[in-house]
C-alpha cells in the first residue's frame, strides 16, 4: 500500500545554507556552553535557554535580555545537600539545566539542573537573574531532577486541589540516576503548604515511585504535555527481562488525580513490525484539514477532523542506527484505545476478544490484577480511577496503537515541530548524524524562502508548503502575501507542482506568409479584472489581447506580420517563435513557442525528392510541377501540374532500379520505371550521384514508361558495400526531378584478401579469385581463368608460442587460404603433436583455433634419439593441401619460484607477484592463479605475473602457509607450497582529528595495526543519499595515503565539493578492507571578517575574527602569512584567531625581482591557510619608525654603559672573597661526603655480584607439602573470615543438645532439599543482598557456605552461579558500567565465582601450577633469610619490596651450626645461621633444617623448643630477652648469637618443652622476672628512627651520625640482586598458569567461553571489556590469591618479610593482567620499576593466554556436568556440610519475615509452596511458632 498520507506534507530540512551569514541578516544567539533546554513564554515571545553553567532569558529576536550563571557549583554525587567542607571529595562541577518550566500566571520560571541531586530553584520571568527561591536543606524531598547527564527529564505545569484550595505544580518524569529521587513520576508544589515544602512531593504513590523496578526498566522520558483534563508521558522503556530491546509508552493519568488511580501506559508502535522502537522526540499540534480527511480515509483512526489534535512522534531503531522514521497518532484514537484497555481492566478481568490485554507493568501480580463485576460502564465512571480499582496498568504488546505507515529517513530524526498552512500540515524535522549534536547556537530563521525564487517553474520546484507563484503579481510568496490569492488559480500552491501552462494555439501553427488572429488556450488563466490589461508578445512584436467572454481561459490576440518573423533556420522548415501571456504590461503569466513553417524550405529535407518531401510534410504544402515549387496550400490553383498535401504517389518520379547490386570498376547498365512524367513528355534527362565525380550521363527512355542508364565505371574502396542514390534532372532547365533509385555498390576485394576469403563470397556478387593479379575481383574483370582449388595454406603466426608439456591450450593459427568453412580443416600438428579443432573458434581463412595435446614423451634411453619439444606447426586443408609455419612453437616447462608479498590481508586486494622461469607459457586467458584454493585475479602476465587475492574464506586467522598454484589450460598445474599467508585484516583502532573542513587538506593519522600488509590505503568520500535528495549523483572524493607503517596512516582529508557537509560520509579502503570512520565530520568552510586593524609592528599581535575556526582545526595546524613571511598562531578560539606578528618586517609576495625593494608602508597580504584551503583575509602594513640622528644614539648608549661597568667591577671583586670562603666550607663537606658515598656503592656492588652467583638448584629435592582438599577448601573459603582458623566450619563444632541432633540432622536435610530448589535459593540471595546489614564480609561468608552446602551437587551450583551472573551482568551493561563487573567481590555471585575456581582448579594446581609455586616460595624465603632479617621491624637486607628494605649497614657473618636434638640420637644436623640473627630466628632456621620433611603444622613450634649452648662444662639456655640484654637508654636490644659469642661450629642442643615458662627457669628471682616485664621497648637490629640518640655503643664510639646516616636510594639496588636471582622461578610459575599450549583446566574454558558469548550478547561490550571479564574472573580472583597466600595451598608457614615481597610479585602478576598502559616516571613506585621491563612479556603471555583458550576445542555442557560430578563424588564427604548447613540457616533465621514475605509475593514459589516447606524446617529447628 502507498503512504496514503506521502504528499500532506512537506518536509523541510533548515539546512546550514539558510544558517550562513551571506543569506540575509538571521537573528542569532550564541551560547558559551552547551544548550541543554529552550523553552518560550507564549503571552511575551521570550525565550529562555537552560544551558550548561548559565540560565539566559532573550527577547523574540534572540536579543540577551538578563543571564544568570548557575556553576560550577563545588559538589559531589555522593555527598547529601547541602555540601560543606565535611565533602573531602567536593570538586567544581558543571551544573547542567534538567528542566525548564513557564508559569506565566505567577510570573515564575522553574529551572532543575544536575548538582545538588538535582534540585530546583524558582526565577522571575522577567528577569532570571532574581533568584525567587532555592533551598539545599529540605532533603530527599527537593531533589526533583537528576545528577546525571545521561538521564532525560520532563516536565509539564499543572494543578492540585486540597481541601477546597488550588495549588499551582508541575509533573515530572525522569528516568533513573544512581543518586537521584528514585520516584519515576511525581508532582511537586510550588510554594509551602502544611508540611509540605517548595518542590515536595505531595503525592505518594508506590506503584510509579518504588525504587526495585528503576534500574531494570530503564526508562527514557522524551516529552510530556497535558490535553483535556489530562497528563500525557511519552517515553521509551525495556518489559523489565533480560532482553533489553525498548518499546515506547504513552501514559496518561488524570491532571487532579490524588493518588495516581488513574496511571495507564499504552504501547506505540511505529509500523506494522515496529521496527522503529524508540522515540526520539514528539509534537502536539492540529493536522489540518488535508492531513485529518487522510486519517479519515485510512479508516485507522475514525473520523478525524481538522481541530483534532495529533501526536507527532519520530523515533529511531535498534535494529537499523542508520534510519529513523516519524509516525502520527490522533490524541482520540490513543484516549480510545486507553478506555477500552482500562474498561477491560475495570469490568472484564483484562480480557479483549477473548485474549488479555493488560497487566501491571511493575509488578509481579498479573493474575490478581483486574476483576469482572459486569458494571460495563466502570470505565467511564471512574475515568480518574480509585484507590478500590487495579493500578497502575498498561496495554499488552498486541494491544499496541500501530501507526502502519511511518515516514521512513536516513539518518536520525531528533527533533520535530509542526505548523499548518492553509490547511496542510507542515512538519519540521531536525536530524542529526549519529552522533551526539552539541549546540551551542540559536538562530531565528523565516520558515519559508520563497521571495528568492523569481519564476513560477523554480518557486514550485521548491515544494515548499509555504510558498506559492502569485500569478497576477509575478512572483514567489506565502498565500496571505498574494492580494487575489481567495480567486482560483491566482496562488499556485509550490507542493502541486502546477504553473499556468498553454494547452493549445489556434491555429495550431501557420506559414510564415501570412498573418491574422489567433486563440491561445490557457484554462488555468485566472479571471481579469476590469482594470487589468491583457496583451501577448511574440518575439520583438507585442499586440494587445482580450479573453473570451464566457470562456476559460481562451485569449485572443494577433500575429505578427510575415515582414516581422524571423527567417527560417537552415536545415528547418519552420520558426519558433516565442510567446509569452503578459498581464498590466510587465507581469508574465505564461509563456510557450508558436511555429511559422515555410513550405518553400520544406525541399531542403530531400533534395532528390522535392515533390514527395512538399506534399508530405505536417505543414499542407502543395507542389506546383510546371514552376517546380513548393507553397502554402490553395485549393485556388488547381490542374495536373499541382500536386495536392499527402499525395506523394501523384508526384512526377523515377523508381524500380535494376539490377540493385553494382560491382566497382565494371560498367553495368541500369533500366527503371518513370511515373507521372506526362508534363515532362519530349523532354530529355540526366541522372547522377556523388560517386560520380559531378559527371551526368544522360538517360535513354524506351518504350512507354522504362528508362535505361548506360552504367558507370565506380571506384570505391572503403567498404564491401555501399548505398548510392541517384538524382535525375531536366536536361534543359537543371531541375531535380523526384528520384528514389537507389542501388548497393559493392567491392569483392575488400576483405577479401586471399582466394579462400574470395571463394566465401556470396554468389550473387560474382567475385572470383584472379591468379594473374593475386586479387577478388569480379568475375569480368578477370582475364585469366579461374582456378579449380586456392593455393596451399599459408601460416603467418601462432599464439602462443610457447605450451605447457601436458598441454591442453587453445593455439591460434593465423594466416591465408585456411579453408573456405570450418569442415575444410582436416589436420593440424604442433610440434608434432596432434591439435584438436576448435570448430566453433574458426575464422574464414585467416584464423584456426585448436587445441594441443601433450608433448611427445622422450623414447627410452637406448634408442639413438634426442628428444626436443619444439616444431613447425602443419595444417592440412580440404583437397590435400598444407601450409607449415616458419615460425615454431615450443613446449617448456613453467616453473613458478616465488611470491611476493608472502602474506597479505584476508579481505584480499594484495597484488602479489609470482617469480620463475618461463612463467609467459601459453596466454594470459589460458591461465588461472588460486592461493589456497581461493581465486586470485591475474592483472599482468609475461615474465611474471602479477594477480590480485580474492576474499579469505577459511576459519584460521592468520592462515597457515598456503600454496600458490599457477594453472595453464587445462592439465597443467605448478604450485609454490608455503608461499602465502593470509593475515588479519587492518585494524583501525582510533585516528585523530576526527574532522576536516570541506576544503580538505587536514593532516588525519589513523592508529591501528596490519597497515604494513597494505599496498593502496585510500581515504573516500561521499555523499549519503536519502529519500529526500533529488536526482542523487554519484559523487566521490578520494586521497591516496601519504604515508604509512604497520601502526600509523596519514592522510589529507580529501577535497569535498559539496554544499552539504553534514551528509557526507567517510570511508577508509585500504586495499579490499572497506571501513566507515562513523565519527569523522566535514565542517563548512570558515568565514572571515574583514581586519579591524591593518597596522601593525614586530612585537604586536593580529587578530583575525571570523566563524567556525576550531571546527576543523587546531592552533598547531593553522598557518597564517604576512607577505612571504609565517607568522605563529598563539590561540585558535571558533570566533577567534590571534597571531604574532614577524619579528621583522617581512617583503610582499612578489612575482618578480624588481618588486623586492623597501616597502616600508607597502601593503602586505594577510593570508590564513587551514589545510588545502587559503583565505587573504586582508592587508596590513607596519608603522614606519622614525629615524634618529647617530650623534644622540652614541653618548645615550656609551655613557650608561661605562658607568655601569665601574659598578659591576666593584661589587664583583666584594662578592668573590666572600664566594671564597664559603667555597672552602662546602668543598670540606662534600669530600666528606663523597668518602662515604663510594664506600658505601663499592660494599653494595660487592654484595650484588656476590648474590647473583648464589646456587638455587636444591628446592625440588623435598617432598611438595599440599593440603589435603579439606583443609585447602577451609583455608580459601573460612580462614579470611572473622573468626578466621576459630571458625565452626574449620572446628566442626556445633553446640547442639544430645537429645534434638536427631531432629536438627532431619530439619537440615530439608534445609538442604529446600536449598535444592532454584526458585528458593535465587530469592534467598536477592533477598538477603537487599538488606543493608548484610555487608560484603557477611556475602562472602555465606557464599562460602553456600558452595560447601551445595559441594554434592556442584552442577547444580554452577546453574544458579550462572543465573546470578547473568543478572548481574544486565545491570552493569545496561549502567553503562560493564567494566566494573567482577572487580571486587562485594555480592555473593562474586564469591560464589571465586570458590567455583578454588575448586575446580585443585587437581591442576596439584599436577602443574603448584610445583613452580613452591620452588618460587622456596626460593624467596631462602634468599631473605640469607641475609639479616630485623626481628621487630620486619625488613630485610634482601627483599622485592622496598618498604620493608633494610636500609642500614648491618655487620654480620654466615655460622654453621651443628645441632643436636634432645632424645633424638647422637646424629647433628649442620645449620647455617647469621650470628646477627636472634634467637627466635636461630630456632626457626633449625627447626627448618632439622624437621625439613615434615609439613609445617607437623613441626615442633619455636615457643615449644628451648635452645642450649654448651661452651664448656655448663650449658646455657638462649633466648631472646634476659638480664644479659643490652640497653641503649630506654631501649633494650634483642639477644643474637652474638650477643652470646656463639663462634662458627659451635654445638647447641634443641629440647621440647612442655611450657613456655620454661624458658625463664634459670631467672627465677624476682628482680630478674619485673625487669623483663616491662614496656616493651625492644629493638633488633635498627632503632626506629625518631627514638636514635647520641648514646655510644659499648663496643666502640660510632661514626659522626650527620656524616654516616644512610642515603636509603643507595641500598635500592638490592631489590635488583633479588630479583634477579629469583627471575627464573618468577618465569616459571607464570608460564605454569599463563600456558593455554600444554594443560588448560576445563573450569576455565567453559567459563571463558561463557562470558565471550555474553559479550557478543551486549552490544556495548568491546573486546578490552571482556578482557577485563576475564582478567577479574581468573588471574585477579583466584591467582593472585593463592601466589599471596602459599599456605592456602601448602602446608607451610609465611613470615611478613617473605608476604612482602610475595605480594610485589602478585601486584606484577595483575599489571600484567591489565590493559592500560603504565607510564612510568622517577616518581613510579620502586617495585613498579623493578618490573618495567618484563611486563610487557608478560602482557603478551595473558593475550596469548586468553587467544589460546578461544581457540581451544569448547567445553560442552555436558562435559563439564561430568567433570563437576566427579569432583562432588570424590571430596563432599570430606567437607562439613551439616555444619554449612546449619550456618546457612541462621542467616535464614535472622532474615526470617522478609524472606516470608518475598515467597508470598513470588506466585513460582507460591505453587512449589516454599513457604510452607521453610515454615516447617524453623518450627523443627528453633520451636518457631507458625502459622501451619
Amino acid at each position: 500500500m502507498e503512504r496514503w498520507w506521502a504528499w500532506q506534507f512537506a518536509l523541510v530540512a533548515l539546512a546550514t545554507v539558510y544558517l550562513s551569514p551571506s543569506l540575509g541578516q538571521n537573528a542569532e544567539f550564541q551560547s558559551d556552553t552547551l544548550i541543554n533546554n529552550v523553552v518560550a513564554d507564549p503571552r511575551t515571545g521570550r525565550l529562555y535557554i537552560g544551558a550548561v553553567n548559565s540560565l539566559y532569558q532573550l527577547n523574540p529576536d534572540l536579543g540577551v535580555e538578563s543571564r544568570t550563571e548557575t556553576g560550577p557549583k563545588r559538589d559531589n554525587r555522593q555527598c547529601t545537600p547541602p555540601v560543606t567542607d565535611a565533602c573531602d571529595n567536593a570538586v567544581d562541577t558543571d551544573n547542567h539545566n534538567k528542566l525548564l518550566l513557564v508559569q506565566g500566571a505567577k510570573d515564575v520560571l522553574v529551572a532543575c539542573g544536575s548538582v545538588y541531586r538535582g534540585i530546583c530553584s524558582l526565577r522571575n520571568l522577567s528577569n532570571v537573574e532574581q533568584l525567587l527561591y532555592f533551598s539545599d536543606t529540605k532533603g530527599e524531598k527537593s531533589y526533583v531532577a537528576s545528577a546525571e547527564e545521561s538521564v532525560s527529564v520532563v516536565g509539564v505545569m499543572s494543578y492540585f486541589t486540597k481541601d477546597k484550595d488550588n495549588f499551582t505544580v508541575f509533573l515530572v518524569g525522569k528516568g533513573y540516576g544512581n543518586h537521584d529521587s528514585t520516584k519515576l513520576i511525581s508532582t511537586r508544589i510550588l510554594q509551602d503548604y502544611g508540611d509540605w515544602v517548595v518542590f515536595d512531593s505531595i503525592i505518594e504513590a508506590s506503584a510509579v515511585q518504588a525504587n526495585p523496578f528503576l534500574l531494570r526498566y530503564l526508562h527514557d522520558f522524551r516529552f510530556a504535555f497535558k490535553d483535556g483534563g489530562f497528563v500525557y508521558f511519552l517515553f521509551s522503556r525495556t518489559l523489565g527481562v533480560q532482553d533489553t530491546k525498548n518499546y515506547t509508552f504513552i501514559s496518561r493519568m488524570c491532571e487532579d488525580d490524588q493518588g495516581y488511580y488513574s496511571y495507564t501506559e499504552l504501547q506505540l508502535n511505529c509500523s506494522s513490525t515496529n521496527k522503529y522502537n524508540k522515540a526520539q522526540a514528539a509534537y502536539v499540534a492540529t493536522p489540518g484539514e488535508v492531513l485529518a480527511q487522510s486519517f479519515t480515509r485510512s479508516g485507522e483512526y475514525g473520523h478525524v477532523s481538522a481541530s483534532d489534535k495529533v501526536l507527532f512522534v519520530t523515533f529511531t531503531s535498534d535494529e537499523d542506527p542508520s534510519s529513523s522514521a516519524m509516525c502520527m497518532y490522533p490524541l482520540r484514537s490513543i484516549n480510545k484505545r486507553l478506555v477500552e484497555i482500562i474498561g477491560a481492566c475495570y469490568s472484564n478481568n483484562g480480557i479483549i476478544n477473548e485474549k488479555p490485554a493488560v497487566y501491571s507493568p511493575y509488578s509481579s501480580k498479573a493474575e490478581e490484577l483486574c476483576s469482572s463485576n459486569n458494571q460495563n460502564n466502570m470505565a467511564l465512571r471512574y475515568k480518574c480511577g480509585a484507590e478500590f480499582l487495579p493500578s497502575p496498568l498498561a496495554s499488552k504488546a498486541e494491544y499496541a496503537l500501530t501507526a502502519q505507515h511511518p515516514l521512513i529517513c536516513k539518518g536520525h530524526m531528533t527533533a520535530v515541530a509542526v505548523a499548518v498552512e492553509k490547511g496542510h500540515a507542515v512538519a519540521f524535522l531536525g536530524t542529526a548524524t549519529g552522533e551526539p549534536v552539541l549546540c551551542v547556537q540559536i538562530i531565528k530563521v523565516p520558515v519559508q524562502a520563497c521571495h528568492l525564487k523569481t519564476d513560477c517553474q523554480s518557486c514550485v520546484a521548491m515544494k515548499d508548503p509555504y510558498c506559492g507563484w502569485c500569478v497576477l503579481e509575478g512572483k514567489c510568496t506565502r498565500k496571505q502575501e498574494c492580494r487575489r490569492s481567495s480567486e482560483d488559480n491566482t496562488w499556485l500552491w509550490s507542493p502541486n507542482q502546477q504553473c499556468v501552462e498553454i494547452e493549445s494555439f489556434n491555429p495550431p501553427n501557420l506559414s510564415c506568409k501570412k498573418t491574422q488572429q489567433i486563440d491561445i488556450n490557457i484554462p488555468t488563466h485566472p479571471r481579469l479584472g476590469s482594470s487589468d490589461s491583457l496583451m501577448c508578445v511574440f518575439g520583438n512584436f507585442t499586440s494587445n489581447a482580450v479573453m473570451v467572454f464566457g470562456s476559460q481561459g481562451l485569449i485572443t490576440c494577433a500575429l505578427p506580420d510575415p515582414a516581422e518573423i524571423p527567417p527560417t533556420p537552415d536545415r528547418q522548415d519552420f520558426v519558433s517563435v516565442p510567446v509569452k501571456v503578459m498581464v498590466n504590461e510587465k507581469i508574465k503569466v505564461t509563456s510557450g513557442e508558436y511555429r511559422f513553417y515555410n513550405c518553400a524550405a520544406t525541399v531542403r529535407k530531400n533534395r532528390n525528392t522535392p515533390c514527395i518531401a512538399c506534399v508530405t510534410s505536417e505543414w499542407g504544402c502543395q507542389w506546383n510541377a510546371r514552376d517546380h515549387s513548393c507553397s502554402d496550400r490553395d485549393d485556388g490553383v488547381d490542374g495536373d501540374h499541382v500536386v495536392k498535401p499527402q499525395k506523394p504517389d501523384s508526384c512526377p518520379q523515377f523508381e524500380s532500379p535494376e539490377p540493385l547490386l553494382i560491382p566497382v570498376g565494371f560498367e553495368i547498365p541500369i533500366s527503371f520505371q518513370g511515373r507521372n512524367l506526362e508534363i515532362y513528355t519530349g523532354r530529355r534527362f540526366t541522372m547522377g550521384t556523388e560517386l560520380m565525380k559531378h559527371t551526368e550521363r544522360e538517360v535513354a527512355q524506351e518504350q512507354g514508361s522504362k528508362f535505361k542508364f548506360t552504367g558507370y565505371e565506380f571506384a570505391y574502396d572503403k567498404q564491401q558495400e555501399v548505398n548510392v542514390s541517384f538524382h535525375i534532372k531536366e536536361k534543359d532547365t537543371e531541375r531535380k526531378i523526384d528520384s528514389t533509385l537507389t542501388v548497393v555498390l559493392y567491392n569483392c576485394s575488400v576483405g577479401r584478401e586471399d582466394c579462400s576469403l574470395c571463394k566465401h563470397a556470396d554468389s550473387t556478387y560474382q567475385c572470383v579469385w584472379c591468379s594473374a593479379t593475386r586479387t577478388c575481383v569480379y568475375r569480368e574483370l578477370c582475364p585469366s581463368p579461374q582456378p579449380a582449388q586456392c593455393p596451399d595454406p599459408e601460416i603467418t603466426d601462432i599464439v602462443p608460442r610457447f605450451g605447457p608439456l601436458n598441454g591442453r591450450i587453445s593455439v591460434t593459427i593465423k594466416g591465408s587460404n585456411m579453408g573456405i568453412k570450418k569442415e575444410d580443416i582436416k589436420k593440424i600438428t604442433v610440434a608434432g603433436v596432434d591439435c584438436v579443432h576448435q570448430e566453433d573458434r574458426y575464422s574464414v581463412s585467416t584464423s584456426v583455433v585448436c587445441e594441443i595435446g601433450p608433448a611427445k614423451r622422450a623414447p627410452p634411453s637406448d634408442l639413438p634419439f634426442v628428444p626436443t619439444h619444439s616444431g613447425a606447426v602443419e595444417i592440412e586443408v580440404e583437397g590435400g593441401r598444407r601450409g607449415t609455419s616458419q615460425v615454431f612453437f615450443t613446449y617448456r616447462d613453467p616453473k613458478p619460484v616465488a611470491v611476493h608479498p608472502a602474506k597479505g590481508p584476508a579481505a584480499g586486494g594484495t597484488r602479489i607477484t609470482i617469480t620463475g622461469t618461463d612463467l609467459d607459457t601459453a596466454t594470459k586467458d589460458d591461465i588461472a592463479v588460486t592461493v589456497g584454493g581461493f581465486p586470485c585475479e591475474v592483472l599482468s602476465f609475461g615474465k611474471e605475473i602479477t594477480c590480485k587475492t580474492g576474499k579469505y574464506r577459511g576459519q584460521k586467522v592468520p592462515s597457515d602457509l598456503l600454496p600458490v598454484q599457477v594453472k595453464y589450460g587445462k592439465n597443467t598445474t605448478k604450485d609454490v607450497t608455503a608461499a602465502y599467508q593470509y593475515s588479519e585484516n587492518p585494524k583501525i583502532t582510533d585516528y585523530n582529528p576526527k574532522a576536516s573542513f570541506l576544503c580538505g587538506g587536514r593532516r588525519i593519522v589513523v592508529m591501528g595495526n596490519g597497515f604494513d600488509l597494505i599496498q593502496k590505503a585510500t581515504m573516500r568520500v561521499q555523499p549519503a543519499f536519502d529519500e529526500f535528495t533529488q536526482n542523487p549523483t554519484p559523487v566521490e572524493f578520494v586521497q591516496e595515503a601519504l604515508s604509512k607503517n604497520d601502526t600509523v596512516l596519514q592522510f589529507d582529508s580529501p577535497p569535498a565539493n559539496s554544499s552539504d557537509s553534514q551528509s557526507l560520509r567517510t570511508f577508509l579502503q585500504l586495499d579490499n578492507v572497506k571501513e566507515e570512520l562513523k565519527s569523522f565530520d566535514y565542517h563548512p568552510d570558515p568565514t572571515f571578517n574583514q581586519l579591524n586593524k591593518n597596522v601593525i609592528t614586530e612585537t604586536s599581535i593580529i587578530i583575525v575574527t571570523g566563524r567556525g575556526f576550531s571546527k576543523a582545526m587546531t592552533a598547531k595546524e593553522a598557518q597564517a602569512f604576512v607577505g612571504d613571511a609565517s607568522c605563529h598562531v598563539n590561540i585558535l578560539q571558533d570566533d577567534k584567531l590571534i597571531l604574532d606578528a614577524p619579528s621583522s618586517q617581512p617583503r610582499a609576495k612578489s612575482k618578480s625581482k624588481r618588486q623586492r625593494r623597501d616597502t616600508t608602508n607597502d601593503l602586505l597580504e594577510l593570508v590564513v591557510k587551514f589545510g588545502h584551503g587559503e583565505w587573504k583575509v586582508g592587508s596590513v602594513y607596519y608603522a614606519r619608525k622614525d629615524d634618529i640622528p647617530l650623534a644622540i644614539i652614541i653618548p645615550a648608549v656609551i655613557v650608561p654603559m661605562l658607568l655601569f661597568i665601574a659598578v659591576s667591577v666593584y661589587c664583583y671583586r666584594r662578592k668573590s672573597q666572600q664566594a671564597e670562603r664559603e667555597y672552602e666550607k662546602v668543598k670540606h663537606q662534600l669530600e666528606n661526603l663523597e668518602e662515604s658515598v663510594r664506600d658505601r656503592c663499592k660494599k653494595e656492588f660487592t654484595d650484588l655480584m656476590i648474590e647473583m652467583e648464589d646456587h638455587t638448584s636444591d628446592l625440588s629435592e623435598a617432598r611438595i607439602p599440599f593440603l589435603d582438599y579439606k583443609t585447602y577448601t577451609d583455608r580459601n573459603f573460612f580462614l579470611p573470615s572473622k573468626d578466621g582458623a576459630n571458625d565452626a566450619m574449620i572446628t566442626r563444632k556445633l553446640q547442639i543438645p544430645e537429645a534434638r541432633r536427631a531432629i536438627v540432622a532431619q530439619a537440615l536435610n530439608q534445609f538442604s532439599n529446600l536449598l535444592n530448589s532454584k526458585t528458593f535459593l535465587i530469592n534467598f540471595i536477592r533477598t538477603l543482598e537487599s538488606r543493608p546489614d548484610f555487608n560484603a564480609r557477611a556475602r562472602g561468608y555465606f557464599a562460602s557456605l553456600l558452595t560447601v552446602a551445595l559441594h554434592g551437587k556442584l552442577e547444580y551450583y554452577t546453574d544458579i552461579m550462572r543465573t546470578l551472573l547473568l543478572e548481574m551482568m544486565d545491570e552493569h551493561v545496561q549502567s553503562k558500567n560493564p567494566k566494573l563487573m567482577l572487580r571486587r567481590s562485594e555480592t555473593v555471585v562474586e564469591r560464589m565465582l571465586c570458590n567455583w575456581m578454588s575448586i575446580c582448579l585443585y587437581q591442576f594446581l596439584r599436577d602443574t601450577a603448584g610445583e613452580p609455586l613452591y620452588k618460587l616460595y622456596k626460593a624467596l624465603k631462602h634468599q631473605v633469610e640469607k641475609g639479616p632479617v630485623d626481628a621487630k621491624m620486619k625488613k630485610a637486607k634482601y627483599t622485592l619490596n622496598d618498604t620493608g628494605l633494610l636500609g642500614d649497614d648491618v655487620e654480620y657473618s654466615v655460622l654453621t651450626l651443628q645441632v643436636l636434638v634432645h632424645g633424638e640420637g647422637p646424629d647433628v644436623t649442620p645449620v647455617k645461621v647469621l650470628n646477627c640473627d636472634t634467637i627466635s630466628q636461630v630456632k626457626e632456621k633449625i627447626i627448618d633444617q632439622v624437621y625439613r620433611n615434615l609439613p609445617y603444622s607437623q613441626r615442633p613450634k619455636v615457643e615449644c623448643v628451648a635452645l642450649e649452648w654448651r661452651p664448656g662444662s655448663t650449658g646455657q639456655i638462649l633466648s631472646d630477652l634476659d638480664l644479659t640484654s643490652q640497653k641503649e637508654g630506654r631501649w633494650k636490644r634483642l639477644n643474637t648469637l652474638a650477643h652470646y659469642n656463639v663462634r662458627d661450629n659451635a654445638t647447641l642442643v634443641l629440647s621440647r618443652v612442655l611450657h613456655t615458662q620454661s624458658f625463664h627457669q634459670h631467672q627465677d628471682s624476682y628482680e630478674e622476672k619485673n625487669s623483663l616485664l616491662e614496656d616493651d621497648n625492644t629493638f633488633h637490629l635498627v632503632r626506629p628512627a625518631d627514638e636514635i640518640d647520641e648514646v655510644k655503643s659499648k663496643r666502640g664510639s660510632m661514626k659522626d651520625k650527620a656524616m654516616t646516616k644512610a642515603i636509603t636510594e643507595i641500598y635500592l639496588t638490592r631489590l635488583l640482586s633479588v630479583k634477579g636471582t629469583l627471575q627464573q622461578f618468577v618465569d616459571d610459575f607464570f608460564r605454569s598458569v599463563l600456558c593455554s599450549g600444554s594443560v588448560v583446566p576445563p573450569a576455565v574454558k567453559y567459563f571463558f567461553d561463557f562470558l565471550d558469548e555474553q559479550a557478543l550478547r551486549h552490544d556495548n561490550v568491546d573486546e578490552e571489556t571482556l578482557h577485563i571479564w576475564k582478567t577479574n574472573s581468573l588471574p585477579s580472583r583466584f591467582w593472585v590469591n593463592i601466589l599471596r597466600n602459599p599456605h592456602f595451598i601448602f602446608d607451610v608457614h609465611v613470615t611478613e618479610v617473605v608476604d612482602a615481597s610475595l605480594h610485589v610479585i602478585s601486584q606484577t602478576f595483575m599489571d600484567a593482567c591489565t590493559k592500560s598502559e603504565h607510564k612510568l616516571s622517577r616518581e613510579s613506585p620502586s617495585n613498579k620499576l623493578l618490573y618495567a621491563k618484563e611486563i610487557s612479556t608478560y602482557k603478551k603471555m595473558v593475550d596469548d593466554y586468553y587467544k589460546g583458550i578461544r581457540q581451544m576445542v569448547p567445553v560442552s555442557d555436558q562435559d563439564m556436568n561430568t567433570h563437576l560430578a566427579e569432583v562432588s563424588r570424590q571430596h563432599t564427604d570430606k567437607l562439613n556440610t551439616q555444619v554449612a548447613l546449619h550456618q546457612l540457616y541462621q542467616y535464614a533465621s535472622k532474615y526470617y519475615d522478609v524472606i516470608i514475605q518475598s515467597l508470598d509475593e513470588d506466585p513460582a514459589a507460591q505453587n512449589k509452596q516454599l513457604t510452607l516447606r521453610l515454615q516447617g524446617i524453623a518450627a523443627a529447628l528453633e520451636n518457631k511458632v507458625t502459622d501451619l
